[in-house]
Formats: C-alpha cells, sequence, structure tokens
C-alpha cells in the first residue's frame, strides 16, 4: 500500500507544482483536478494512523487552528 501512496502523492505534488507555475488557464485547472484526484486516492491507498493525522493535524497545529476560528 505504500507504494501506491507514494505514487499518487508524487502525481498530486508535480500537478500543484504545474498548476502553480503555468500562465494558460485551463492548464491550471486541469493540473489543480488531478491534483485533487491524486491526493483523494493518496487517503484512500495510506494506512488508517495517515488518515487519522491528517483529520487531527488542523484541530492541534496552532497555525491551522487561528484559521478556523
Amino acid at each position: 500500500m505504500l507504494a501506491p501512496s507514494l505514487m499518487a502523492l508524487g502525481v498530486a505534488s508535480l500537478a500543484t507544482c504545474l498548476s502553480v507555475n503555468t500562465k494558460e488557464e485551463i492548464l491550471k485547472v486541469f493540473m489543480a483536478f488531478i491534483a485533487l484526484l491524486s491526493w483523494l486516492l493518496t487517503l484512500v491507498f495510506s494506512p488508517w494512523e495517515i488518515k487519522l493525522l491528517v483529520v487531527v493535524m488542523p484541530f492541534v497545529w496552532p497555525k491551522f487552528r487561528t484559521r478556523l476560528k
């Protein structure tokens, strides 16, 4: 399960980088969609400990807590 999770995370990282650095709108939207889809696949393939960490982290990290208020 680690290999598919890392592959999906790599694709999501690459798509996010391309989405931020390109100037074409269609490519930005397409890369953002691919990044979101790959991130969701990463959550599907990851073990439950990582899923729990993703859910709990915004409530524990002070930087995120100020944004939630």
